[in-house]
């Protein structure tokens, strides 16, 4: 079982987008960010289970989307290393996941 660790950025990214949510609905922004934990928490046990991004094919990176967000991350045996989070409607460009 893996541990899942958020990187400052992502969990900045993630916040952002819920600030944003709040300025219309705040019930949306609470609900948006329990499921996006809830199902980022179900990779402990299911690493594997989401897709790699179509814009990265190759990649050691994997995409769970949670509408409207995407959250990418990379996985060990020993942990899944949540490296970004961002409104689905962007494209991935392979910068934005950094050095990690």
């Amino acid at each position: 079982m893996a541990e899942v660790i958020w990187t400052e950025p992502a969990l900045q990214e993630l916040d952002s987008i819920a600030e944003y949510i709040a300025l219309d609905n705040t019930a949306a922004t609470t609900a948006l960010v329990k499921e996006v934990f809830n199902k980022a928490g179900r990779l402990e046990t299911f690493p594997k289970s989401v897709p790699i991004p179509p814009e990265l094919p190759d990649s050691v990176y994997r995409e769970l989307v949670v509408p409207p967000c995407r959250i990418f991350y990379r996985e060990d045996e020993q942990r899944v290393l949540v490296l970004s989070v961002m409104r689905e409607e962007r494209q991935l460009r392979a910068f934005m996941l950094g050095n990690s």
